[in-house]
């Protein structure tokens, strides 16, 4: 496991943050429960539509961060906490009168993505004169480059799916439900260091040409394609991975649709490097599978950012032309869906290096049988 972040690397990611803010003419970053909170301040706790928890980070000025008084002991022992201005609210009092005291009567603010809108509209009546914007839209950038002590994160999440995926492979999958095999990711992904399990998707048979299709109580058969997708939490950071496999001998279009989303997918790899648009990649993986005549198939975009959220900018998509540089961290998961018949999707983590790109999932992507 990684070692803790300091104060000092909280403090610089706030610094950063107010330097992004300037630069975007905004007043400040707003920040609450959940993934930014954490990102910033090492505080993680769960957003509440009652009551309000929010840092400030002016574009001009000291960081602050208003809680809940019951709350205040969690708050004082996150790492980051220590670089800020404390204050609290007591049940009783207004929450939006003691945060509006931090902010610009006028200002205009980026606001997490995930902020209860009861709480910005809260804010809106206190001070009538201020506007927000969703960060995503503003400030995309705000966790998208990874530091070095991220990317070992990011790397040990990956490696602990990668040995889910080599354990699941030696179970078997023929007569029983999707749910069980799900259970079984579940606990390994716990095994190997997992404090959160975000989603194991298990779709079989049919049910993989379904790209968002969970985990449901079909009897996996023999003869069926399974599409295995999963995900979760370990050591603050993010895994997300997908492999395909198949129970017993696949038939020749099985086998040719399967190395058809492997080659999309080493494809899209190749076209990481730094200063490629985020569409690029996009397009190299659509590419493939379109001249094989299967685009229509290929139903949602390449991939997306991961770091402390599962999902997160940058997003590898048609229309996005933002360029990648060293650090990103996104999937890059191509996939072929055959309506009623089955799915195919191939998922590793990547990271952008000086000159290229590198996996944080290295586990077999050629089609493996299961029993």
């Amino acid at each position: 496991m990684s070692g803790a972040f300091t104060t000092e690397a909280y403090a610089r990611r706030m610094s950063r943050a107010a330097e992004q803010a300037a630069e975007a003419g905004l007043d400040g970053v707003l920040v609450t429960p959940g993934p930014d909170l954490a990102y910033f301040t090492g505080y993680s706790l769960v957003a509440h539509t009652a009551r309000i928890t929010m840092l400030t980070i002016p574009a001009s000025g000291e960081p602050a961060m208003v809680v809940p008084i019951l709350e205040r002991p969690g708050a004082e022992a996150a790492p980051g906490a220590a670089v800020v201005a404390l204050s609290d609210w007591a049940d009783g009092a207004d929450p939006y009168d003691a945060t509006a005291k931090l902010l610009d009567p006028n200002g205009r603010y980026a606001v997490s993505d995930a902020a209860w809108a009861v709480h910005v509209l809260g804010l809106q009546r206190a001070l009538p004169g201020s506007s927000y914007v969703a960060m995503a839209n503003v400030l995309p950038m705000l966790r998208a480059i990874k530091d070095d002590q991220e990317l070992e994160r990011l790397a040990g999440a990956g490696a602990a799916v990668d040995a889910v995926f080599e354990e699941i492979l030696r179970v078997p999958f023929a007569g029983r439900r999707e749910t069980e095999i799900a259970a079984e990711l579940a606990e390994r992904m716990r095994v190997h260091g997992h404090s959160e399990v975000a989603f194991t998707v298990v779709g079989s048979g049919p049910n993989g040409a379904s790209p968002h299709h969970e985990v449901g109580e079909r009897t996996i058969e023999a003869g069926d394609m399974v599409v295995l997708d999963f995900g979760g939490t370990r050591d603050g950071y993010s895994s997300d991975i997908t492999r395909t496999v198949h129970v017993g001998e696949p038939n020749g279009e099985e086998r040719e649709v399967h190395e058809l989303v492997r080659a999309a997918q080493q494809a899209a790899f190749e076209a990481v490097r730094p200063g490629v648009a985020c569409e690029e990649v996009d397009h190299a993986a659509r590419r493939v599978i379109a001249e094989a005549g299967y685009g229509e198939a290929f139903l949602h975009r390449t991939g997306h950012g991961i770091g402390v959220a599962g999902q997160e900018p940058p997003y590898i998509v048609e229309g996005e032309t933002l360029p990648l540089e060293p650090g990103m961290c996104f999937s890059v998961e191509p996939g072929i869906y055959l309506t009623g018949r089955f799915g195919v999707r191939i998922e590793d983590i990547v990271t952008v290096t000086g000159d290229g790109g590198r996996r944080f999932n290295n586990v077999v992507r050629e089609l493996q049988l299961v029993a």
